[in-house]
């Protein structure tokens, strides 16, 4: 449960830095009373979305997409990351707060290498459980 706990960090952390760094990523705050906690209820909710989708959704998709992710030596799991930021982003469209993707090609594939970026680099600095 905590190593759940904390992947929903580390993905809000990503969507945080890609929401920083992409002008295209947009996260409104949660309607609450203060904006700082509507902001971080807001980030942990999309990170939680973004989590479960990629926990059931990625490798359904992985497997289907396996003769195109080996015909371009794994380019194309960029493609299916920011697929799953494309679903994250309509899922959340449904709710008052969310993630709002403008641009699949440009904006959502930055987005989602910066997100795997900053989960690789945190990933690295979080101790293993063994």
């Amino acid at each position: 449960m905590i190593a759940f706990l904390i992947r929903v960090i580390i993905n809000a952390l990503g969507l945080a830095a890609a929401a920083w760094v992409v002008p295209g990523i947009v996260v409104t705050p949660a309607p609450v009373e203060d904006p700082t906690l509507g902001i971080v209820l807001s980030y942990l909710t999309v990170g939680l979305i973004f989590g479960v989708v990629n926990a059931f959704v990625r490798p359904i998709i992985s497997f289907l997409s396996l003769p195109i992710t080996c015909l371009t030596l794994g380019l194309f799991a960029v493609v299916i990351n920011a697929g799953m930021l494309m679903l994250t982003s309509w899922i959340t469209s449904h709710m008052s707060f969310g993630l709002h993707v403008n641009d699949f090609f440009w904006d959502a594939i930055i987005a989602s290498l910066i997100i795997s970026l900053v989960s690789v680099v945190i990933g690295w600095l979080t101790p293993n459980r063994r």
